[in-house]
């Protein structure tokens, strides 16, 4: 049987989730949400560094990633900042849609896929 691996834990959730080289990530939000799109994604993407290398991964092997924006108005604003951190060459497949949050102040929540180094 093979070992499951879990960060972050929590009574609710895991930040993170290891089974057979592949690391799950919880949808990442903003620590600070009086920030703006721009803000919070740079905040949402420095938390998903952190927790990829704490799993032993990076972002040069995200496989997937859902973006999930409270208003699509902001898609270029998020992609402004996606476009500067993402590896060029090693581009997720990815989806983002609009979508309710769980806060109101929260503006985007990103959620990976990645295999282990």
């Amino acid at each position: 049987m093979s070992t499951i691996q879990r960060l972050e834990v929590g009574a609710r959730m895991s930040e993170a989730c290891i089974h057979n080289g592949v690391v799950y990530l919880a949808g990442q939000v903003a620590a600070d949400p009086s920030a703006d799109v721009v803000g919070q994604t740079q905040q949402v993407l420095a938390a998903i560094d952190r927790l990829l290398a704490q799993a032993g991964s990076d972002k040069s092997r995200i496989l997937s990633a859902q973006i999930f924006l409270a208003d699509i108005a902001d898609f270029s604003k998020m992609n402004s900042v996606w476009d500067t951190w993402v590896v060029p060459g090693a581009t997720p497949a990815r989806a983002t849609v609009q979508a309710a949050m769980a806060a109101p102040s929260y503006k985007v929540e990103i959620k990976v896929i990645a295999a282990q180094a």
